[in-house]
């Protein structure tokens, strides 16, 4: 494997040198009062209390000393079945070779991605697929060696497959082969290309819960089938997916905001084991982003199979890619790698491959306006002011984001026409994770205190300067929760899906959120797509499996 701090140091230089500075201009002064929060659409959507200040204690020794999270969900207590998860988890965790579907490059491709064991030459990357079960196409791709480091020293090929010619309101079946045997066959179904419904998601972060009780005991994030956390949420991530299905039967796809898995840098087969272990991902392909705790590792890429890759964005796990379906253009981008020109190049090169879709739409991971205690005012900021005037420039029309474990929704905001400094996240000193605890000014080097200690003045003032720094919003003259032609990005953050984690709320809201919540439940979001509407719901699911909306449907009409 490379080295992680080599790459960060690469990846800052080429940033210093390519980094675009200056934001568009807005309509409306970022200085403007910090508003009231909106009633969300249930009492239960009732904003908590800030985190206080004893609660930033390190997560681990010696590393980040953020936000230590309190809430996450105890799947012993959420469901009836919970005795039948724990006895099948061994089976669970040991099988690294579940198979995931990814959108393809347009709506009439699906790409596939699974691991095979090593087997004497024979050939495995095969996707048997088409609409009659007991006749179907071979489509052939290709296979390359998993790093045996991952794996516990087993042996395995992943494997990477794209069928073509698929056709809207279709049911189609799929086998692959795994070291030359081919599978049960497997349904899935297409939806509409010209209506999506799309359910967006943040955070699984399969393992995350390590450290919490369950049942008198404290999870543990060890490998393999010691990793009880990952059993804790991979269950929970297992019953979003059902319930959210079962509510939602004609999804086209999720879209994942990152943080599939928990362990950075790390061996963690067992968490994406479980992350892909639900039957409705059989039938329901994720476009998955890169999270920070995925980025480290080359297992993301085995993993997933992600349709128009790019080399802007590289870290370990891969970089940005871009795809099409019906009247949109999804772009992802790999905000692990902070060098904001390539992912200008990326965004670019999808608008101009694209240039007829209605809405243009990017997913990353941090969340550069979000509200969460924990990501919003450090390394969530960091490219903020050098990705809104691309966004800007560009026309996107929506940024979906994760990283902050909490719920909130932006009103529209543009760039603010000045220039700003750029900055990136430096790694700590054995290149195995990111310093979460200093941004680094790319041009000076200079390093700034993100978690200042109390009774730290000069971290403190380092803190304040920083988010100064990178205040680089405009927010449009645009009010209500149903829009014709709006100025600006909507940017929405998603909650945990499986509730592995949650973070507390930012003390006061910031001006540029239009509503935002934590209720400590695990919640998801569906975005209705047409050609000329783009709408979004979300809801939180409670321990006895209700389905509650958090906020009040939002809709952006298009009529030029």
């Amino acid at each position: 494997m490379k080295n992680a701090k080599m790459i960060s140091l690469l990846l800052s230089c080429a940033m210093a040198a390519g980094m675009l500075a200056g934001c568009s201009t807005g309509s409306a002064s970022s200085e403007a009062a910090a508003s009231s929060e909106p009633a969300a659409a249930s009492e239960a959507a009732a904003e908590p209390t800030a985190a206080p200040a004893e609660e930033a204690t390190a997560e681990s020794a010696g590393m980040s000393v953020s936000a230590l999270p309190d809430h996450y969900n105890d799947s012993s207590v959420t469901g009836t079945d919970w005795d039948a998860w724990v006895a099948q988890w061994e089976s669970v965790a040991t099988d690294y070779t579940k198979v995931s579907l990814t959108p393809g490059a347009d709506e009439t491709q699906l790409n596939f991605a699974w691991y095979s064991k090593t087997a004497d030459g024979a050939a495995t990357p095969v996707v048997h697929f088409g609409t009659d079960k007991d006749n179907l196409t071979a489509y052939t791709g290709e296979s390359g060696a998993v790093d045996t480091e991952l794996t516990g020293g087993e042996a395995y090929e992943y494997n990477h497959v794209t069928v073509t010619g698929l056709q809207e309101n279709t049911t189609y079946y799929y086998t692959v082969e795994k070291s030359g045997v081919q599978t049960e066959p497997a349904e899935y179904k297409t939806g509409s290309f010209s209506e999506l419904n799309l359910l967006y998601v943040g955070d699984p972060q399969v393992g995350a819960s390590s450290g919490k009780p369950q049942g008198g005991e404290e999870l543990v994030g060890d490998d393999g089938v010691a990793n009880t956390a990952a059993r804790n949420d991979g269950y929970g991530w297992n019953r979003t997916l059902e319930i959210a299905a079962e509510q939602n039967p004609d999804l086209n796809f999720v879209i994942s905001a990152g943080d599939q898995v928990n362990k950075t840098g790390k061996p963690k087969e067992e968490e994406y084991a479980a992350y892909l272990n639900p039957s409705v991902l059989a039938g329901l392909p994720v476009a998955t982003t890169i999270g920070n705790h995925d980025s480290l590792n080359p297992d993301y890429g085995y993993h997933f199979y992600n349709p128009n890759e790019t080399e802007n964005g590289l870290t370990e796990a891969g970089g940005d890619y871009y795809y099409s379906y019906g009247p949109a253009v999804f772009i992802v981008l790999n905000t692990n790698n902070y060098n904001a020109a390539e992912h200008q190049k990326t965004v670019e090169e999808a608008v101009a491959a694209y240039p007829d879709a209605t809405w243009r739409i990017v997913t990353l991971h941090q969340d550069i306006y979000g509200s969460g205690y924990d990501h919003s005012d450090t390394d969530g900021m960091i490219l903020r002011t050098q990705l809104t005037p691309i966004f800007d420039a560009n026309d996107i029309d929506v940024v979906l984001q994760g990283h902050d474990h909490t719920y909130s929704r932006s009103k529209m905001l543009s760039g603010d026409g000045g220039e700003h400094d750029a900055y990136s996240m430096p790694m700590n000193e054995d290149g195995t994770d990111y310093d979460w605890d200093h941004a680094m000014n790319v041009a000076t080097g200079e390093l700034y205190t993100l978690w200042p200690e109390e009774g730290d003045a000069e971290g403190e003032a380092s803190k304040q300067a920083f988010v100064d720094g990178n205040k680089c919003y405009t927010i449009e003259d645009t009010q209500g929760n149903e829009l014709t032609d709006p100025e600006g990005v909507l940017y929405m953050t998603a909650n945990s899906a499986s509730g592995s984690k949650f973070y507390e709320l930012l003390a006061t809201q910031q001006d540029y959120i239009a509503v935002r919540s934590q209720n400590w439940l695990p919640s998801y979001s569906v975005l209705h797509i047409t050609a000329d509407t783009f709408s979004i719901d979300t809801y939180q699911i409670t321990d006895d499996g209700q389905v509650e909306p958090i906020d009040e449907t939002f809709t952006i009409h298009k009529t030029v």
